[in-house]
């Protein structure tokens, strides 16, 4: 494998030769910098020895200098997040949803080579990247044995255009390869084939070894952190400029410890862990940091344990969360199929670098410390829209209760966030139980045709009916304890006669094909199966949104009577609006729990004492009755899950079936765009560029597109999703000849400019306080006030010439790494967002489209400043070339010529930074370099 890097200039003198398997290989030895007295090993953390490797390899004296390494190596844990390092990971991962659009930049980057006078074929990833095709598939069909069948060619039929596309960049890219649809989840294809821990390469002097890093156009790249491998999500913007040989601006880190001890009890299980945890981070605030857990409660937990864990930071908040490479990761990576040599080089590698974690390690230095008795996790849900929102099972229906009570809106009702969290149920029934009993109506439904026979069923739905029971995404489904789990208690319920609710859309869309295999055999799918858990597909389904239409009559049912229905999942995001625009009350489960919900049907149940149904008999059954032991689980995985599934599923996992070679494929080293296409256009991001940049300018005279409230995510922001008819999207693809049933979804369109900026801020459940009571892409059009939709209103203000600007609360664009999220309110015209804090992929990613994030300072809000959106804005500080973190002034004047001025700070953090926003964008930037090399 060719090396991407120079040789580095070794200023400490640390390249080193150690024994490998394969052969004697080089490293630039952490030890050796130690014996040389520049850094103590002993107190620094895991992820920043993996840094400081990375410093110590590339150091070229430009981006990368001795002062760099030193600063790094003497890491103050208490100190703050201040200064700047250039880190250049090891490869790129992407997935579809994110991959498409940029492997379309990239190919409209060689387009712009070329009309600049350059050589197009500059423009060529410089890392290893592998896309999964994984969040394409829609879970139409279900409850049938020809579900995946019919969802698969669905997909493909829908696709195709899409999928030749990136048949074509595998093609005229170098070192880049495509995992085809149908085979499993990005996140758990790196976890049991793509990741390589240790990579060996030559760098030109010879054989060397380094970590295996990378950086995913997925949030939650971070499953990888499992597996002792540094990684987390970026925005597709900045994942491009990586392959263009780009170092990512980082600043040096805080790394939060989180101390883990004793062992899950019987009965809960590694989601109930991971929600916890959630719960105890995003309370705590590492919003930016790194999490490393560490302690003895580590040698208890699977790999897969470990992995569900570090799915799961987006959700938390962190940056990474990541586990010490032990025995248990060389292990897990013998049982997936790995080499000898390749587990060898691991071993060699790691404790020569004095990575190898053992129950004698030395405790390091942190920056904070978190501890969780594993023994006191209890089973639990997430919901009704935040991952965060954990709630023990045992009050899971007086929560909904409470949840209810706001989405009703009723008189007096508290907010729903204060409700759920403040209620401790003391003194008699919460008061919100008999509201909703009272408010409940009961529709009754006929449906007709369920599942593979000709049946009928009649019966009623009311507020807290679960409508979908989705074991889905790649949280759970890389993990064999929660699967094995959920069959053994399916196996139980329909061995004492119980069966799902009807009104119940039931679906298992395993990450892996290897999934599959040891449910088979175990003997566990046809359990699954008599449960309505029959397989829809291998990807990404209900968790992005990708759930699939209800059953008409259901469907209607809920409009027709506002019903405030449920979800429940197995995966890691609940925002409104995202899993499915019929319920509005999403939680997120163990698959054996979204199995026992399938059984219930509804969310206003008490599993601990209410029977979830009856047998033959007419007797009760309890959850307790048919949950199965741990012993029963591990015992069942000993004997099904085994290592030749691994390399069976893997052996030939790059060639696909043979619809995926038989298509027509476009040639050339670039792209005939087709002006037709409602797929994939090119973007006008490049065109009349010009070889110079053109200085930052004050922003003067502004309006304000949105005026948005606390936790915005950029599910809100960037479109997801199905694509409503009657919205400016729908009527574009109307236009364009595209039926409704050929819609496809938001995702699937992320190649096609138009569709996107048309859905930008279009999310049903965008509440913009410009349009109060109003839910939707909806604002007010200045100074005339008139109500339109966002895009709409964006044109009218392009039309005159007027600038945007977005206001929102704390957390803004929290979420998944959508460069969407970006690059949309770019094409509407927005050129700056204020904001009382930002998700860390966001405010990297508006830098990245050349839009400035700034941020009010002192504790000011658009509240306390009394600003409602009506205003003007001039924003003064940005021309020329401001300093990272530079303040800056904003005067807000309002209709009757008041004028309210506030200072603001750039979150442009660094120097880097400074240099993207000056170009208009990063790879702006990434192209003049590359035109002038």
């Amino acid at each position: 494998m060719p090396y991407t890097g120079t040789p580095s200039l070794d200023t400490f003198g640390v390249r080193r030769t150690i024994d490998a398997p394969g052969g004697a290989t080089s490293l630039f030895s952490l030890p050796h910098l130690e014996e040389k007295g520049v850094a103590s090993l002993a107190r620094l953390l895991f992820s920043i020895r993996i840094l400081l490797e990375n410093l110590l390899r590339f150091e070229d004296g430009t981006t990368v200098t001795a002062e760099d390494i030193e600063a790094l190596a003497n890491w103050d844990p208490s100190g703050s997040a201040e200064r700047e390092i250039a880190y250049r990971p090891a490869r790129v991962l992407l997935q579809d949803f994110t991959g498409v659009p940029a492997i379309v930049d990239l190919a409209a980057m060689r387009d712009a080579m070329a009309r600049l006078g350059g050589d197009p074929n500059r423009i060529n990833p410089l890392l290893p990247a592998e896309l999964v095709i994984d969040h394409s598939v829609q879970v139409d069909s279900f409850g049938s044995a020809a579900s995946f069948l019919i969802n698969a060619e669905n997909e493909l039929e829908r696709n195709r255009e899409r999928y030749a596309f990136l048949r074509w960049g595998q093609k005229a890219f170098d070192d880049f390869r495509v995992v085809p649809p149908d085979t499993g989840i990005v996140h758990q294809i790196n976890l049991e084939f793509l990741a390589r821990v240790v990579f060996r390469a030559d760098d030109g002097t010879g054989p060397i070894a380094y970590p295996d890093t990378l950086v995913g156009t997925d949030s939650h790249t971070t499953m990888i952190n499992g597996l002792g491998v540094l990684g987390w999500g970026v925005g597709g913007i900045e994942a491009e400029a990586a392959l263009l040989g780009q170092p990512i601006s980082l600043l040096i880190p805080q790394v939060v410890g989180f101390r883990l001890h004793g062992t899950l009890t019987e009965g809960t299980t590694a989601t109930d862990l991971v929600l916890r945890v959630t719960e105890m981070l995003r309370e705590r605030g590492v919003v930016g940091k790194f999490v490393e857990f560490y302690g003895p409660g580590l040698d208890s937990l699977s790999l897969a344990d470990r992995a569900t864990l570090g799915n799961m930071s987006p959700e938390f908040g962190a940056t990474c969360a990541i586990f010490p490479i032990d025995g248990e990761t060389l292990e897990y990576l013998r049982f997936t199929g790995r080499s000898d040599d390749e587990v060898g080089l691991v071993e060699a590698y790691m404790r020569a670098q004095g990575l190898f974690h053992t129950a004698n390690s030395p405790e390091a230095e942190f920056s904070d410390r978190l501890e969780l008795d594993l023994g006191t996790v209890e089973p639990s849900l997430a919901g009704p829209r935040l991952p965060q929102q954990r709630i023990r099972l045992a009050e899971a229906k007086q929560s909904f209760a409470r949840a209810l009570e706001t989405m009703l809106e009723v008189p007096g009702g508290r907010g729903a966030e204060t409700a759920i969290e403040t209620w401790e149920g003391e003194g008699g029934e919460n008061p919100a139980v008999a509201v909703a009993q009272e408010t409940r109506p009961r529709v009754a439904v006929v449906l007709e045709g369920i599942e593979e026979e000709d049946e009928t069923a009649e019966f009623d739905l009311h507020h807290g009916s679960v409508v979908i029971a989705a074991i889905t995404s790649c949280t759970n489904t890389s993990n064999p304890s929660v699967m094995v789990g959920a069959g053994l208690l399916a196996k139980k319920a329909v061995e004492r006669g119980l069966h799902r609710r009807p009104w119940v859309k039931t679906s298992l869309a395993p990450g892996s094909m290897v999934v599959t295999e040891y449910l088979n055999e175990a003997g566990l799918t046809p359990y699954l199966e008599a449960l309505g858990f029959y397989l829809v597909g291998y990807g990404c389904t209900t968790c992005i949104g990708n759930s699939g239409p209800l059953p008409g009559p259901i469907s209607e049912a809920i409009h027709a009577h506002e019903l405030v229905v449920c979800s429940v999942l197995s995966g890691n995001r609940n925002f409104d609006g995202r899993i499915n625009p019929d319920t509005r009350a999403n939680y997120l489960a163990s698959p054996p729990l979204v199995v026992a919900y399938a059984l219930a049907g509804r969310m206003d149940i008490d599993l601990h004492n209410e029977p979830i149904g009856q047998d033959a008999d007419g007797a009760d059954v309890f959850l307790r009755d048919i949950w199965p032991k741990q012993e029963e689980i591990r015992s069942t995985m000993r004997a099904a899950v085994k290592t030749e599934m691994f390399t069976e599923q893997y052996a030939n996992v790059f060639e696909g079936d043979e619809r995926w070679k038989a298509m027509d494929v476009p040639e050339g080293d670039r792209f005939e765009w087709q002006p037709d296409s409602t797929y994939v256009r090119e973007p006008p991001f490049f065109i009349g560029m010009s070889r110079e940049p053109s200085a930052p300018k004050d922003i003067l005279g502004a309006r304000v597109l949105a005026l948005l409230g606390d936790s915005v995510t950029t599910d809100h922001i960037s479109p997801a999703g199905s694509i409503p008819k009657d919205s400016p999207a729908g009527h574009y693809l109307m236009e364009h000849g595209v039926q409704k049933r050929d819609f496809n979804s938001f995702g699937s369109r992320r190649g096609n400019h138009e569709v996107m900026m048309r859905g930008t801020f279009g999310n049903i459940r965008l509440r913009n306080q410009l349009v109060p009571g109003v839910e939707g892409g909806y604002t007010r059009h200045l100074p005339g006030g008139r109500q339109m939709s966002i895009y709409d209103a964006a044109m009218k203000y392009s039309e005159g010439g007027v600038p945007l600007i977005v206001i929102a609360g704390t957390e803004y664009g929290t979420g998944s790494s959508r460069d969407w999220a970006a690059k949309g309110p770019r094409l509407l015209g927005v050129q700056a967002v204020i904001a009382r804090s930002y998700e860390r992929i966001h405010r990297s990613n508006l830098i990245g489209m050349g839009v400035i994030p700034l941020e009010f300072i002192d504790g000011a809000s658009a509240e306390s400043l009394g600003l409602d959106g009506t205003e003007t804005y001039d924003i003064v500080g940005i021309g020329g070339d401001p300093a990272p973190g530079a303040t800056m002034r904003v005067t807000a004047t309002r209709a009757d010529g008041s004028e309210l001025g506030f200072d603001v700070v750039s979150r442009i953090d660094t120097a880097v930074e400074v240099d993207y926003y000056r170009h208009g964008g990063i790879l702006h930037m990434v192209l003049r370099e590359l035109l002038d090399a």
